[in-house]
């Protein structure tokens, strides 16, 4: 589904699901958000296939999650791109970042940080162990980024300015695994920098990776995009509904009512939700509420959005 959508206020916008199952309702709160956002402001929203962590995928999700948004109306832009086809990509930004001496390689696995990294707000601090070369005897294991600026500010579109110590993040981290695989705070930054991405809006659980990609914007030689992150679902144990705590996957035959919920969380809540509209009159009625109040505005009244037992 790619229609051509102007956008004449240069704002482009992604949702990037992992094809790890069928998009359930905490994932459909961010490709709802999202657009939106996009949407409102008059701009481009892209849809990429997160696919490079392979030992995640499973058969047949992909096609899922492109059903469920098509049965949405949650049309996107331009061609679906897949982080698997991306890998000549970021084995070019590696390269740059360790010959610019923005990386390094780390033979440090996690039973070791968990030993000598001290308590963070993410887990083990790095202690910075191979940071100016491998202990003797050593092997490395994966590539870390140099936390070079520890302390941030941005700006965020739904929450304010927010301030962040990269050091107690966790300091050097990860971009390409143990298992050879490039992580996500890389693969990210890479592909949104293809797509000319200038506006994340995503969860709050990853609001500690925009340090760390902004980090890597700044070694890259560009300018990293505006974050905006949205409350995320949570199921009765004050865990973030997913797919790993028993979310179960959104019912194209009832895409009515499950969009309806949906904005009904985001004070959005279409006209009759008992009986609601379909996907596409439901939308035009969010984005012709959004005229009179932002989404920052609705979101801030929700700080957390509890899910009953019935979505699990």
């Amino acid at each position: 589904m790619t229609p051509s959508h102007r956008n004449d206020s240069g704002y482009v916008g992604r949702f990037a699901p992992t094809p790890s199952g069928p998009l359930h309702a905490g994932s459909l709160l961010a490709a709802v958000v999202s657009w939106l956002d996009a949407r409102h402001h008059g701009g481009r929203w892209h849809l990429r296939i997160d696919d490079i962590d392979g030992p995640r995928v499973r058969p047949a999700a992909e096609s899922l999650i492109l059903q469920t948004l098509e049965a949405l109306a949650l049309c996107w832009d331009g061609p679906l791109t897949h982080q698997s086809d991306r890998t000549p990509a970021y084995e070019a930004a590696l390269d740059t970042l360790l010959n610019g001496d923005h990386a390094f390689a780390c033979a440090c696995s996690r039973r070791d940080l968990t030993a000598t990294g001290q308590p963070g707000w993410e887990g083990p601090v790095y202690p910075g162990t191979c940071r100016n070369g491998l202990p003797a005897g050593r092997e490395a294991r994966a590539v870390r980024a140099r936390a070079r600026q520890r302390y941030w500010e941005v700006e965020d579109g739904f929450l304010g300015l927010v301030s962040f110590d990269l050091e107690a993040l966790g300091s050097d981290f990860v971009i390409r695994r143990a298992d050879g695989i490039f992580a996500y705070q890389l693969a990210t930054v890479v592909d949104d920098l293809k797509l000319g991405i200038t506006h994340v809006v995503r969860g709050i659980d990853l609001l500690g990776s925009t340090p760390r990609q902004l980090q890597l914007y700044q070694a890259l030689g560009h300018t990293g995009p505006r974050h905006a992150h949205h409350p995320v679902l949570v199921a009765g144990d004050g865990a973030k509904l997913a797919k790993a705590t028993g979310a179960v996957g959104v019912r194209t035959d009832a895409v009515r009512q499950e969009l309806a919920a949906i904005l009904t969380r985001i004070g959005l809540a279409p006209s009759d939700p008992s009986t609601p509209d379909t996907p596409e009159q439901q939308l035009s009625e969010a984005l012709s509420r959004l005229r009179d109040s932002g989404l920052r505005d609705l979101l801030l009244l929700s700080a957390t959005l509890p899910v009953g037992p019935d979505r699990r």
